[in-house]
């Protein structure tokens, strides 16, 4: 698959826009940041901000760091792992998988992300700071950090079933 081919997959979608103004003494001269998250719809998200003086080259900027920046998250039939509680400056994120036929219930920021990483069952809530590059900074590093049990047994040295407390079949015999 070629380079082309795989930007038309993504998808994108625009968080936040500011407009900044620099006061001179002809007047004001504005400039704009936007912010914006791209995923794969499947297990890959990227986030970036861009800053120019015309909205779409701000979001232009931001989409093409965003693309650079994409990390890959491991899934769980469309939702997480497990709870997950994570910390950015003065936002804390919430998030708590859900079963099917529960749809994405989030705030802004963070439901941009779900749609776009293609979580479709999942519960989450923001506290403290709504800053929405804020809560997208905390809600992708809360899912970067989330393991698989195959990750969690490996790293223990034991198996998935002695993680699990299954019962190990006995080979007669022994």
């Amino acid at each position: 698959m070629s380079q082309n081919e795989k930007s038309f997959e993504l998808q994108d979608k625009l968080v936040n826009i500011r407009r900044t103004a620099k006061v001179v003494q002809g007047g004001r001269i504005f400039s704009f940041s936007a912010a914006v998250v791209v995923g794969n719809g499947a297990d890959k998200i990227g986030f970036g901000i861009g800053k120019a003086g015309e909205i779409s080259s701000a979001i232009k900027k931001a989409t093409d760091t965003a693309k650079k920046s994409m990390v890959k998250i491991r899934l769980h039939n469309k939702t997480i792992q497990y709870p997950i509680t994570e910390k950015f400056g003065a936002t804390k994120v919430f998030m708590k998988p859900a079963s099917d036929g529960t749809g994405v219930i989030a705030g802004g920021a963070m439901r941009s992300v779900f749609e776009v990483l293609g979580i479709e069952n999942i519960l989450a809530k923001t506290f403290h700071s709504t800053n929405a590059c804020n809560v997208v900074i905390a809600t992708i590093n809360g899912l970067k950090k989330m393991e698989t049990p195959y990750d969690i047994a490996k790293r223990r040295g034991k198996t998935i079933n002695e993680l699990l407390d299954l019962p190990v079949k006995q080979v007669e015999g022994k």
